[in-house]
């Protein structure tokens, strides 16, 4: 436990002490984002690299503090020599690509195509796979080709989910510390520090950039953050599915692993596939950006940026909560309540706008 305090502490001092010298240098370089009448709701020029001092405090923090001396056997510390290769050869991938997509812009296309290399990289070489649905609707393993496309599926849409929602102050950075600390408390109740160190590597970070991110905003991680964000979140919640039971204590092997996750990414991939279903319905691309997310429309309701963020983080406590009633329930039963509150939520946001759109409208 020592360790993991380190590590988290560790991430977050850096990012606090580096992030005010990085924001000079953006301002000095003109690396910043300008406010515009569309969608953008900023009304001043603000600095949009911060995902540069977040990629380097979690990969600092977990490589300083990695013991592999907790490790007890052989093959342990081949697979997990194995998993940070690779995390570490994507992540510089999908770093590289955001950076490039902060500073002069990246097309869409190749954007999508550093995703699919990078998925199939971390499923094919590392075998950070989902290989089944673990009970829920009943199915437990699939064939390996299902596997690999649900897994690479499930990536893309994880990396976008977090760069999609990265569009109020601290929103992003909030949500994603959320889910890495509850990553985090999980793997340390199953004893699997590795992972856990990680978890709270990132999580540390999070909570140290959203000191310059929550509102008013200082700093914008740009997608050199939320991509590679999104990737490791994509790592350790699959890691978290697939984890084996038989390590489990009590309480936590009767916890559905598929529901856990979902639940601590409920915010994010809500949203991003409401969005998606409205987008096509009108027969625009999924990918074009609009100002139609629920974060949008709480802000449209008069709610202050940080009032908006705040009602969504209790939001995503509240649903990883209701997860646990898989302890009580099988897996299908806890997923749909885990996505009737999901729905609740949405349907509470929409009669919030509908209510303050009414009391707009001038009496006659």
């Amino acid at each position: 436990m020592v360790l993991l305090i380190l590590v988290f502490i560790t991430a977050f001092v850096v990012v606090l002490y580096t992030t005010p010298a990085l924001i000079k240098v953006a301002i000095l370089k003109n690396l910043i984002d300008l406010p515009s009448e569309d969608r953008k709701i900023h009304k001043r020029a603000i600095p949009t690299i911060g995902g540069i001092i977040i990629y380097a405090a979690t990969l600092f923090s977990f490589s300083l503090w990695f013991n592999i001396d907790d490790l007890h056997d052989y093959s342990q510390i081949y697979e997990s020599v194995k998993e940070f290769k690779i995390i570490i050869a994507t992540s510089l991938v999908l770093f590289f690509v955001g950076v490039k997509d902060d500073i002069i812009g990246t097309a869409p296309v190749k954007k999508l195509f550093a995703h699919v290399v990078v998925g199939l990289i971390l499923i094919l070489m590392g075998d950070i796979r989902i290989t089944g649905l673990h009970g829920v609707f009943f199915v437990e393993r699939i064939p390996e080709w299902g596997s690999i496309f649900l897994s690479l599926f499930t990536y893309i849409v994880v990396v976008n989910a977090m760069n999609l929602i990265d569009g109020v102050d601290g929103l992003a950075a909030g949500v994603g510390f959320l889910a890495t600390t509850f990553f985090g408390t999980w793997f340390v109740f199953a004893n699997e520090y590795t992972l856990a160190s990680l978890s709270f590597a990132l999580s540390g970070a999070l909570l140290g950039f959203l000191v310059f991110n929550f509102s008013p905003a200082k700093i914008f991680m740009g997608d050199s953050g939320s991509l590679i964000i999104g990737m490791f979140i994509y790592v350790l919640s699959t890691k978290l599915i697939e984890y084996p039971v038989n390590r489990l204590d009590n309480f936590w092997v009767h916890i559905s692993n598929s529901v856990f996750a979902i639940a601590a990414l409920v915010y994010p991939l809500t949203d991003t596939l409401r969005v998606f279903v409205i987008r096509t319905i009108k027969g625009q691309s999924p990918f074009e950006a609009d100002r139609n997310h629920i974060h949008h429309r709480l802000i449209d309701c008069g709610y202050s940026h940080a009032k908006t963020v705040i009602v969504i983080y209790i939001f995503s406590i509240v649903t990883v909560g209701v997860s646990l009633l898989s302890y009580y329930l099988n897996p299908s039963l806890s997923l749909l309540a885990v996505l009737a509150c999901s729905g609740i939520f949405i349907l509470w946001v929409i009669y919030a706008k509908s209510r303050s759109k009414k009391i707009e409208e001038p009496k006659e």
